[in-house]
C-alpha cells in the first residue's frame, strides 16, 4: 500500500535476450511502420532472418496524447510515403465512424500472439500495421484482429488461443507495464530499438520537423538513412 508522498517503484525494462531486437512502439507509429518495413527487408537481404528476431513492446501514444487523431496519421502517411514507397501508405478510405481511434487491444492482442512465439507476435503485429496503413481497416475491433491472425499463413497464430487470450484479458497488465517503462527515461519514442548489448536507438536513419501545427501540418523528413539497420541487425546477430 502506498501512502501520501510515497514514490511509485520505477519498473525493470525488461533483458533482451541474445539475438534479439526489442521493438518498443506504437501500431499507428508510421515512423514505426517504416522502420519495420526497413528492418525486416534488411534482415531477409542479409540473410538473418534465422538469427535475429524481433520482441514486440508497447509504446502506447495514446496514453500519453489522448485518443489517435485521423488527421495526424493521414498527413504523416502522405509525408512518409514519400521516402519508403513499400510502405504502401495510403491516407484512411474506410468510414469515419470506422476510424481506430484507439488500438490498446490490438497491442494486447500482439502480447498475446508473442506469447505463442515472438515470430508469431512479429507476424501478426506487422500484418495489423499493413491492415491499417495499406487497407483502412479498423484494427481496434476484435474481430478485424482475428480476421488479420487468421489471414496469416497456417499455423503462424494460434486464432482460437488468441481469442480466449484477447477475452480474459491475460496479457492487458503487458500492454500497461510496457506503458509505466515508457513513462521513464529507459526508453523514449515510437519506434526505440534495444539490443542485448545495451544498444537503445530511437527512430533509426531519420530526422524530421513538422511544418505547421502537429496534426494539421505535415512531417517533413530532412534526411533518411535505411542502411542504418544493417549495423543493428549485425550487432544483434553478434
Amino acid at each position: 500500500m502506498t501512502t501520501p508522498g510515497d514514490v511509485p517503484a520505477v519498473p525493470p525494462v525488461p533483458p533482451v535476450r541474445s539475438g534479439t531486437i526489442q521493438v518498443w512502439s506504437d501500431l499507428l507509429c508510421p515512423f514505426a511502420y517504416v522502420g519495420l518495413v526497413r528492418l525486416r527487408r534488411t534482415r531477409e537481404r542479409l540473410g538473418l532472418g534465422g538469427a535475429v528476431r524481433l520482441e514486440h513492446r508497447t509504446f502506447p501514444l495514446e496514453l500519453f496524447n489522448g485518443p489517435h487523431p485521423r488527421r495526424g496519421t493521414d498527413t504523416e502517411a502522405v509525408g512518409l510515403g514519400q521516402i519508403e514507397p513499400a510502405a504502401e501508405f495510403r491516407v484512411w478510405t474506410a468510414d469515419e465512424a470506422l476510424y481506430p481511434h484507439t488500438v490498446l487491444l490490438a497491442a494486447e492482442a500482439v502480447h498475446a500472439a508473442s506469447a505463442q512465439s515472438l515470430h508469431a507476435g512479429e507476424e501478426l503485429d506487422f500484418a495489423l500495421r499493413r491492415a491499417f496503413w495499406s487497407h483502412s481497416r479498423s484494427i481496434s475491433h476484435r474481430q478485424v484482429i482475428l480476421d488479420v491472425a487468421g489471414e496469416l499463413p497456417d499455423g503462424v497464430v494460434d486464432v482460437a488461443a488468441l481469442a480466449a487470450a484477447l477475452d480474459d484479458g491475460r496479457h492487458r497488465s503487458a500492454v500497461m507495464g510496457d506503458f509505466a517503462v515508457a513513462r521513464t527515461d529507459a526508453v523514449t519514442a515510437s519506434p526505440t530499438f534495444r539490443l542485448a548489448d545495451g544498444t537503445t536507438v530511437a527512430n533509426p536513419g531519420i530526422t524530421v520537423r513538422w511544418e505547421g501545427p502537429w496534426a494539421s501540418g505535415y512531417p517533413v523528413v530532412e534526411s533518411h538513412d535505411p542502411d542504418v539497420y544493417d549495423g543493428l541487425l549485425k550487432r544483434a546477430a553478434s
